[in-house]
């Protein structure tokens, strides 16, 4: 016969064995990640910037109803470290203060949170994204410049549309930051602000205030014995990625009195007819740099890649001629722009990765700013190598079968190594790259222009 315990006794250990499980199970339970306390606060400090209303992300992380349905995608975007956009691979020998990946710890609690379904965890009221009482980051702009109403068309293929507009200075200034604030995002593929010192060649005989598509070859107009930074200047770029760094407050970029910002802007149509507005801030500096701000590039104008070609490999270098400091590097390809590799070759010989992009995107194209300036001696060169994919397996690839060489377009092909340098704020801008280095460009640059007239 089968012994039963006492009745009593079944219920207590009943109680027993449920107060064991349940301190087991609570701290599981507790342990579990929740968005309120554990991800929203990564969301806020790392997503909200683009994912708001109005930014460019395409959806909104601002609470957790409208960051839930997208669990599963942001799981899949952090461990493939596709978001946040950082594309700087540990070869880089270089740091940067703008850095946006996620460190492991972070990338680990999402993935945590999404496995164990997602949940909320306490109610809290979620903050407001972080805004400026003026819509521009980085304060109020002492002048603003406008693009006046540009209409992009709903279809068709858009040039470069280019509009002067001048500052209206009347003496020399210093500028020790810039912004663009972009009025339809989704339309404005690249905008560029440059710098039009007075008597420059750079589009004379274009009115002020108009937009114009001047040809490659009007563009390319130069005088004898004109300097390169007498002709024109790139004060700053947009680009998807796009976000506002001031220079170092002991930095700035010069801009001489009558001088124009000339902006060259790239629209592309998406479907829907509609007008852009977009704004440029200019802010000044109260007092003189120690060091002078100035934008340049490697590039290589004589790209000629073979249909097909999925390796294809450009070099391309700039060599100075006095000791500067380097502030910041850009990659910048088209729709085949595969990888890019920027190193420093130095007098004695050595050579040093600075930043390897080993899967380039030109939907996010990062500047990366340095977390401390680079000193590069007289004679160190900036070297670029560019690979770009025209083979089938490109899924971006506009034409495969085609010989892809420079060109403005997105289907065309570009290869360029922006960068930023500081020097001496009393220098001769013209005596920082090296005399033979810019002779040869010129030269390329002139080969470019008969192509295309």
């Amino acid at each position: 016969m089968p012994v039963h315990s006492p009745p009593g006794r079944d219920i207590m250990a009943c109680r027993v064995f449920r107060s064991v499980i349940l301190a087991i199970s609570i701290p599981f339970l507790c342990s579990a990640e929740n968005f309120s306390q554990d991800i929203f606060p990564i969301v806020r400090a790392r997503c909200q910037t683009c994912h708001q209303e109005g930014e460019i992300g395409p959806m909104a992380f601002t609470n957790y109803s409208d960051t839930r349905p997208w669990a599963k995608a942001i799981r899949d975007a952090v461990i493939s470290r596709s978001m946040p956009p950082w594309h700087a691979s540990e070869r880089s020998k270089l740091t940067f203060h703008n850095d946006r990946s996620l460190p492991q710890a972070e990338v680990q609690k999402i993935v945590k949170w999404v496995d164990a379904g997602a949940p909320e965890g306490p109610k809290i009221d979620y903050p407001k994204p972080v805004k400026t009482e003026t819509g521009w980051k980085l304060g109020k702009p002492d002048v603003v410049l406008s693009v006046p109403g540009y209409k992009v068309p709903a279809r068709g293929d858009i040039p470069y549309t280019f509009v002067i507009r001048s500052v209206g200075l009347t003496k020399d200034r210093w500028i020790r930051a810039a912004e663009f604030r972009i009025d339809k995002r989704a339309v404005v593929h690249h905008m560029n602000a440059f710098i039009r010192p007075p008597g420059s060649s750079y589009l004379d005989g274009f009115e002020r205030d108009r937009f114009a598509v001047p040809t490659l070859t009007e563009r390319r107009v130069g005088r004898p014995g004109e300097g390169m930074f007498e002709r024109r200047e790139l004060l700053l770029g947009y680009e998807p990625g796009y976000f506002p760094i001031p220079w170092r407050s002991e930095q700035a970029k010069l801009i001489r009195a009558g001088s124009d910002i000339v902006f060259e802007i790239h629209y592309t149509a998406n479907g829907k007819e509609q007008t852009d507005s977009s704004e440029f801030g200019i802010y000044f500096s109260d007092e003189p740099p120690r060091e002078r701000v100035l934008s340049t590039q490697t590039q290589d104008m004589d790209i000629a890649i073979p249909a097909g070609d999925a390796n294809y490999k450009s070099n391309a270098s700039i060599t100075f001629g006095k000791p500067v400091k380097l502030i910041s590097l850009q990659p910048h390809m088209h729709l085949r722009g595969k990888a890019m590799e920027i190193r420093a070759r130095y007098p004695d010989g050595r050579v040093e990765t600075l930043l390897d992009v080993p899967r380039y995107s030109f939907n996010w194209q990062t500047t990366y700013f340095l977390k401390e300036p680079k000193l590069l001696p007289a004679g160190s060169s900036i070297e670029s190598t560019a690979v770009f994919d025209n083979s089938p397996n490109n899924p971006f690839n506009p034409d495969p079968k085609t010989t892809i060489k420079w060109g403005d377009q997105s289907w065309e092909e570009m290869h360029i190594g922006f960068m930023e340098i500081a020097f001496a704020a009393d220098m001769n801008a013209e005596t920082v790259i090296d005399a033979a280095a810019k002779e040869r460009e010129k030269k390329r640059f002139e080969r470019s222009a008969e192509t295309t007239r």
